[in-house]
């Protein structure tokens, strides 16, 4: 097992843009649908796979193109320890001061080296600067323990 990671900034709406975070349905719509709804899902089929738009399932970023992985560990260590620079790059822009606290961001990458390392993924949303929000997540793969199907970036 290992962990890759990915992270995303970007406007609050984009984010809330919920059709684009999801995979499209297996099976698209009967020729006899609506023209908006028949371009929606082409569009949302399209862009799900090529898009750095943070998935709404966690594992789901495994599907993502493999240029966004920003790392990969055999180690949780090693991911925790992204982690914590990541928090510690992005703390001073948190939008909520209490989520700059030090103390409570220790607890919180402590909880995640726990869930790494128990080979959990990781999904994680601040907001910062309005509009703007921030989404890391660390997803293990090699295969993904809840969805085997998915294809590891690294080809594994």
């Amino acid at each position: 097992m290992h962990h890759h990671a990915y992270l995303w900034t970007g406007p609050k709406s984009r984010f809330d843009e919920e059709a684009f975070r999801r995979p499209p349905h297996p099976e698209p719509p009967p020729p006899t649908s609506s023209p908006e709804l028949i371009q929606r899902y082409r569009l949302a089929a399209a862009e799900f796979p090529t898009s750095d738009l943070p998935p709404l399932e966690t594992a789901y970023w495994l599907v993502k193109p493999r240029s966004i992985v920003k790392g990969t560990w055999d180690e949780p260590s090693g991911a925790a320890a992204w982690l914590g620079e990541r928090l510690a790059e992005y703390a001073p822009r948190f939008a909520a001061g209490a989520y700059r606290d030090r103390g409570r961001l220790a607890v919180l990458l402590a909880s995640a080296a726990e869930r790494l390392a128990a080979g959990g993924d990781l999904s994680l949303g601040f907001y910062l600067e309005q509009p703007t929000f921030l989404s890391v997540a660390l997803v293990g793969c090699a295969p993904h323990r809840a969805r085997p199907e998915l294809p590891c970036p690294l080809g594994a």
